[in-house]
């Protein structure tokens, strides 16, 4: 288990909080850099030291406000560990939470370990299931907030050997609507995104393999983080009050049609 924290730099204030996991790279940084030009304080949380620190420095060079908190969400007791520095940390409401870490490895049933197996589930299922539980109540005792599932396509189709993959993140999406009828009669908007084939650092190794595919899509090509964080910034904002318990399908029209 890491955690570590810099709050270096931080004032009180009253500028609502927003905690986004997975926010060193990819669809979390882009989320994170637009939730501060939105005005929100942002927890920074990934597994990475290096990254955290520098997503957390962007946002500062932009005169946002920013700490930066590592910690593995693989690990149920870093979890836990994250939520009391969180509390410790921040210096006004966590208004906004954003489920966006993911992880995992894909192989047929048999040949996943049990280990593989939990590994998925304590991801996409236990951690938001931990953190929602821990901040969710507070925003609903002052009667606002919000919260993001950032899911997957899998949810709705399913691929040969991630069999792990698409079930923790199924439950992710069923939490979107069981939190909507928990929550949302407080005030407490709960929705979900879910992101096709996006153009981040972890799958640049492999988008060769998926060249002919992607220009089979409507849209012709791969997603951007950005378009992904721009989805999540609307689902946040007060344009999108009447929306709870909703999902939006990020997938240059994927799930729409079928791709030959």
């Amino acid at each position: 288990m890491s955690i570590h924290t810099d709050a270096s730099g931080t004032s009180p204030s009253d500028t609502p909080w927003a905690l986004v996991t997975g926010s060193t790279s990819g669809i979390g940084r882009a989320t994170a850099l637009g939730l501060a030009a939105d005005g929100y304080a942002l927890i920074i949380t990934g597994r990475d030291k290096e990254r955290a620190a520098e997503s957390r420095r962007i946002i500062e060079s932009a005169g946002g406000r920013a700490i930066d908190l590592v910690a593995d969400l693989a690990d149920p007791a870093a979890v836990r560990a994250l939520i009391g520095q969180v509390r410790e940390a921040i210096d006004g409401p966590l208004e906004v939470l954003v489920h966006n870490a993911g992880g995992g490895s894909f192989a047929p049933t048999e040949a996943t370990p049990e280990t593989m197996f939990d590994t998925a589930f304590n991801i996409h299922a236990k951690a938001p299931f931990l953190l929602t539980g821990a901040f969710a109540p507070a925003m609903a005792e002052r009667g606002h907030g919000v919260i993001i599932n950032v899911g997957s396509l899998s949810t709705s189709m399913a691929a040969s050997g991630t069999c792990a993959f698409q079930a923790s993140k199924a439950a992710l999406s069923m939490m979107t609507k069981s939190w909507t009828a928990e929550y949302g009669p407080r005030g407490v908007r709960v929705n979900s995104v879910d992101p096709g084939y996006i153009l981040t650092r972890v799958n640049q190794d492999i988008r060769s393999m998926f060249t002919t595919y992607l220009a089979s899509l409507p849209a012709g090509r791969g997603g951007d983080p950005n378009e992904v964080a721009n989805a999540i910034r609307f689902l946040v904002s007060p344009q999108a009050s009447y929306i709870n318990g909703a999902t939006l399908a990020v997938d240059g029209g994927k799930n729409a049609v079928v791709v030959m």
